[in-house]
């Protein structure tokens, strides 16, 4: 009988090992769990850190750029390429149409000096309809005057971009499509430049940004707006002026469909690999449009 009771004892209630052994399995698994909850916070805070390393060293590979020297790369970018799509005689930009035209009309005024004439009008609209005039607006037409006097200079000292040298649309048809193209690109970055920097591009360029920003317009959409009234407007002066076409081309109708779509594509390319940064933080701060 104590045999048969030993049995059931055993195949019913634990023995006193058995409950020593489960009592101590128990702590056991909790540290089971705690450790895998230890590594996952491990791995987590590790794969966290990865990240940012590498968000670290895409900021870093980002080409720091004072905004002064990029105010001056494109200003001089700009001149260039508006004498090159002149020199093209393909028809120049739907933004300078209306000076180009203005200085050919009038003998003895430069495109230079014509560009201050139309720029200034355009200011004055400019400030009505911010509705307000900010002595720090005018640094825009500080722009205008020295880009209308580097692009008298490129104009002067480079033969092939020198009218009284070398007539507009004389040179090889290769040449003249190159002249184009690259007239094209060049003022689509310029532009994609100054955009990105505190200082005020002239007065074409500031009427966009300024107006897109009052107005919450995306920039890009409201450059292309504003080049196809450009051109309208320059298809009405060459009437008026010399009753046809005369500066407006094949030429100009392409960059007024592809000028903004070129600008928005070199922004991104610029925010990507590059970061403008001013010299002068405080001074820069002076530059608010709104």
């Amino acid at each position: 009988m104590q045999n048969e009771n030993e049995k059931i004892n055993l195949n019913n209630e634990p023995t006193a090992e058995n409950a020593e052994e489960n009592e101590e399995s128990l702590p056991l698994e909790t540290d089971d769990e705690e450790i895998a909850e230890t590594s996952d916070k491990i791995s987590g805070e590790s794969g966290e850190n990865e990240e940012k390393r590498e968000n670290g060293k895409k900021e870093r590979k980002k080409l720091t750029i004072h905004s002064e020297f990029a105010y001056i790369l494109s200003i001089l970018l700009l001149s260039f390429s508006v004498a090159m799509t002149a020199a093209a005689d393909f028809g120049v930009s739907m933004i300078v149409a209306p000076a180009y035209m203005l200085s050919m009309k009038i003998d003895g005024l430069s495109f230079g000096v014509s560009e201050y004439i139309i720029q200034g009008a355009l200011f004055i609209v400019f400030c009505i309809i911010m509705r307000k005039v900010k002595l720090v607006y005018f640094s825009s037409f500080v722009t205008c005057l020295i880009y209308g006097l580097v692009l008298d200079c490129w104009r002067l000292i480079v033969p092939v971009l020198n009218p009284s040298v070398t007539e507009p649309g004389s040179m090889d048809l290769w040449l003249r499509i190159l002249f184009l193209v690259l007239g094209m690109v060049l003022t689509s970055l310029s532009i994609a430049i100054i955009f990105r920097i505190y200082l005020y591009p002239q007065v074409y360029d500031f009427f966009v940004k300024g107006v897109s920003e009052k107005f919450g317009i995306k920039r890009h959409i409201f450059k292309i707006i504003f080049d196809f009234s450009c051109l309208a407007i320059s298809i009405a002066l060459t009437f008026i002026f010399f009753g046809h076409l005369k500066g407006i081309g094949i030429g100009t109708l392409v960059m007024t469909a592809l000028n903004g779509v070129i600008i928005g594509l070199f922004d991104k390319l610029l925010a990507r690999f590059f970061d403008f940064k001013p010299l002068f933080p405080r001074f820069a701060k002076r530059f608010e449009i709104l």
